[in-house]
């Protein structure tokens, strides 16, 4: 009869490591990490709002567009390259492309879009179509 080691935290390595292969994030200190701007929405009754915190991104390495009713904000965090005298640093920010897409409510109008980053946030304006009342007198038969 063979004898196998019980470990009890094998499954759960397991499922940690398909949860960081699935997901570009740091498993380790020290490993940099992809770049995952955080978004936060609102609306007014004027107009949808996405914040998209894009710290230390330039507004030339910043891309919005629009296709199909998908509003889609890609671009690029650099990597600063950093010389130090000392033997060792950390470095715990994320770097690279990034990608966010966002399916668009079927009320905005696409043609008056607007993007403005002030302060390492870009502010997408989506402005609501404007609904005319229709006032409809219907005749009582």
């Amino acid at each position: 009869m063979m004898v196998t080691k019980f470990d009890p935290f094998a499954e759960i390595k397991r499922l940690e490591d398909r949860l960081f292969q699935a997901y570009p994030v740091a498993k380790d200190e020290g490993t940099i990490s992809a770049f995952v701007p955080t978004v936060n929405t609102r609306e007014d009754d004027k107009a949808y709002h996405i914040e998209v915190d894009l710290p230390g991104v330039k507004k030339e390495d910043i891309h919005v567009d629009v296709s199909d009713g998908v509003l889609t904000i890609s671009g690029e965090r650099k990597f600063k390259k950093e010389t130090k005298e000392k033997d060792y640093y950390k470095v715990e920010s994320s770097f690279g492309k990034f990608e966010r897409s966002f399916r668009l409510p079927d009320d905005v109008n696409e043609e008056d879009i607007k993007a403005e980053t002030k302060d390492g946030v870009l502010e997408v304006t989506l402005p609501k179509v404007k609904k005319e009342e229709k006032k409809k007198k219907i005749q009582v038969k």
